[in-house]
């Protein structure tokens, strides 16, 4: 019991501190994740309107596909995606291994699912009537789709914050991927499992009671969110 104690001691003492080390994997984590975030809703949200909105063949296993998805192990993603840009894959020109952009693209892929879905689902949810409304009145394809997904703008921004979860807690493509490089590609989950495997179960406590703290605020963004979506 002693030593947990003294682990969280430690902790303590690092985060006050600021240490340079600790907090580097903090902002690299921050970094590499938001960069995946927007990718993803950049590519997400167009793609989960079309497939809430619009029927065409087909649609239904596109649904069942992106909903499997959701589901994919961060370390088949890491596997993959090593597969492609390693020296012997067909980007490995682009050195994109043991890179931010690197873990990106593998944390895009995590994302993207997650954005689809959600958002796909939003837009399946809204009235019926809110088409016809718009096309009554004018819109043409742009204005309804902006129009739309502005009528479930919390739903989407639920999307959002739940791949952003997703993407700061994962820990199989940072490590395949970034190698958790010190200073360079070492996130928060891979800093956790090489300084507890290293005996150093302070610094461990305190880049998980950073993570504890971010998982915590995306829950709060949720909730707050639910409530607006459902007012």
């Amino acid at each position: 019991m002693d030593y947990i104690l003294e682990g969280f001691s430690i902790a303590i003492g690092l985060l006050l501190s600021a240490d340079e080390e600790t907090f580097s994997a903090v902002f690299t984590t921050l970094r590499v994740s938001t960069l995946s975030i927007f990718t993803s809703l950049l590519i997400g949200i167009p793609l989960g309107f079309i497939l809430g909105y619009h029927h065409f063949p087909g649609r239904r296993l596109a649904r069942t596909v992106v909903d499997t998805l959701l589901a994919l192990p961060t370390v088949v993603i890491g596997l993959l995606v090593y597969a492609f840009i390693s020296r012997r894959g067909p980007l490995g020109e682009l050195g994109l291994l043991f890179s931010l952009k690197g873990v990106a693209i593998g944390q895009v892929i995590l994302a993207l699912p997650i954005v689809i879905a959600l958002t796909a689902s939003a837009v399946e949810e809204l009235d019926e009537r809110l088409r016809q409304t718009l096309l009554t009145l004018g819109a043409d394809s742009k204005g309804l789709a902006l129009s739309t997904l502005w009528e479930a703008r919390y739903a989407v921004l639920i999307a959002a914050i739940t791949g952003y979860g997703r993407v700061i807690s994962e820990v199989g493509i940072s490590m395949m991927i970034g190698g958790n490089i010190k200073w360079h590609t070492r996130t928060i989950t891979t800093a956790i499992a090489l300084e507890t495997g290293k005996g150093q179960f302070g610094a461990g406590i305190a880049l998980g009671l950073v993570l504890l703290a971010l998982a915590f605020i995306v829950n709060v963004g949720v909730s707050f969110l639910r409530r607006r979506a459902t007012a």
